[in-house]
């Protein structure tokens, strides 16, 4: 059985739901908050870090590692494409996806009025919000200008769009959205890759998590 450890409203736990879905492959997931010293996480998770991913092969951590293995290990549909550009491109969204939007959509806002807001019931820190709000255009910008160059949601549905994708949801938990008039193209491939049946059920579950937070 394939086993994921984290929290489900973790981008990262989500980019590996999500390709776990797309793929069909079954999996028991197992909550476990950055940081636990739960053994079996740890073994896993050295870095204590979220998620984690064990199969009857092997335990391993860190999303972009687990996506890229279980790319290899079940290779149908591909989530990385042939093409050598089409490739890099796919892998470089999901590095940035990982790095400038993690930092700006979830760091930023999901953690400062979620995590502390809500989960936590401490005051955000409002300079770190603002800073994140002020650095979102430029982001969408970017991001506008690759998908008119054909460089991002182009072609097969990637790994790229997939990682880009997980780290907006967050944004919106968090209360933001993407400016649709400014930013159609974004916000186009944003609606179309939520309605695929791999997001909604993570969003399904999400929902009443982000309920039960009040």
């Amino acid at each position: 059985m394939n086993t994921l450890l984290g929290i489900p409203l973790s981008p990262f736990v989500r980019k590996v739901r999500v390709v776990m879905a797309e793929k069909n492959l079954p999996y028991d997931l197992r909550p476990v908050f950055p940081g636990s010293d739960d053994a079996e996480f740890r073994a896993l998770s050295p870095l204590g870090k979220i998620p984690a991913f064990s199969d009857e092969r092997i335990g391993l951590a860190d999303s972009s590692v687990i996506c890229a293995y279980l790319e290899k290990s079940h290779p149908t549909p591909a989530l990385l494409p042939a093409d050598p550009v089409a490739y890099a491109h796919a892998l470089w969204f999901e590095e940035y996806a990982d790095t400038k939007l993690f930092h700006v959509c979830t760091e930023g806002l999901f953690f400062e009025r979620i995590v502390k807001g809500r989960m936590r019931g401490e005051p955000a820190d409002e300079a770190k919000v603002a800073a994140s709000l002020k650095e979102l255009p430029a982001v969408c910008d970017y991001l506008e200008q690759k998908i008119s160059a054909g460089a991002l949601g182009g072609g097969a549905f990637s790994l790229g769009e997939l990682a880009v994708t997980t780290q907006f949801v967050n944004l919106n938990h968090a209360g933001e959205q993407v400016d649709a008039a400014s930013f159609p193209k974004l916000a186009a491939l944003l609606k179309k890759t939520l309605a695929r049946p791999s997001f909604q059920l993570c969003l399904e579950d999400e929902k009443s998590l982000m309920a039960s937070l009040g």
